[in-house]
């Protein structure tokens, strides 16, 4: 691999690893850049895998260096959104995404309208409590973890909806836990993908280490900075993924 396509990869991962710490849809830089140097676009989504595993690991561990989560409440919701992804990478050897893509792209307009208009509901809900999960958290991670197996982009926005609007957690305490959740499904899907033969390990890791180092400062930056921080980046990059899913630029 020539130099400057590992400069691409390390500079992409780095800001995909920021924003999918933050928000999400970081996937829209690394997956068109994967295809571009030439893997399949199936290999370039398992591909992608390596460095999300990465990230989340170092994403993770800056989190928990600020006392940002708490494993004994957080991994309530992780072991639902495991068994989702299992089935939803199985799937995404043999299915094509695009009607997903444009499913998820007008649920992440819906987002934005939300934070726009009741924007108190994304710094904290008060209908839930992250340590007492209700009986319908459990499908609803589920599902979360299939679309996370299937394919990458948008995980990170639905992930916080789910925690922030329907679990109780605030944004900073909710990407810290997105994290933990991403963490423990991607094995599982990564697993599926090099049994499938659509992993490029090499340009997976010069991502991952862009990814890594991404994750860390955007982590450092969450907790610095808070929730209405957080909720500001949150809306520019729902924006910026929402049209681009419908193909606008």
């Amino acid at each position: 691999m020539e130099w400057y396509n590992i400069l691409l990869l390390n500079g992409a991962g780095f800001l995909a690893g920021f924003i999918n710490t933050l928000a999400g849809g970081g996937s829209m830089l690394t997956l068109p850049l994967l295809i571009f140097l030439g893997l399949p676009a199936n290999v370039a989504n398992g591909t992608n895998r390596v460095a999300i595993l990465f990230q989340s690991m170092a994403g993770l561990k800056a989190f928990q260096s600020k006392n940002a989560i708490d494993f004994k409440v957080d991994s309530r919701l992780a072991i639902p959104a495991v068994l989702g992804a299992i089935p939803g990478a199985m799937l995404a050897s043999y299915l094509d995404a695009d009607a997903m893509k444009k499913i998820i792209a007008i649920t992440l307009i819906s987002m934005f309208l939300l934070i726009l208009f009741k924007p108190k509901v994304w710094e904290k809900s008060m209908t839930a409590d992250p340590a007492k999960p209700l009986w319908w958290h459990y499908p609803l991670f589920v599902m979360i973890g299939f679309y996370g197996g299937f394919i990458q982009v948008g995980i990170g926005f639905i992930l916080l909806a789910g925690l922030v609007m329907g679990s109780g957690y605030d944004l900073v305490r909710g990407n810290a836990v997105k994290k933990l959740i991403i963490l423990l499904y991607t094995p599982v899907a990564l697993a599926i993908f090099f049994y499938n033969g659509q992993v490029d390990i090499k340009a997976g890791l010069f991502l991952a280490i862009g990814n890594a180092l991404g994750a860390v400062a955007a982590a450092n930056f969450a907790v610095s900075w808070g929730p209405k921080a957080v909720k500001y980046f949150l809306l520019v990059a729902l924006v910026v993924v929402s049209l681009k899913l419908l193909g606008l630029f």
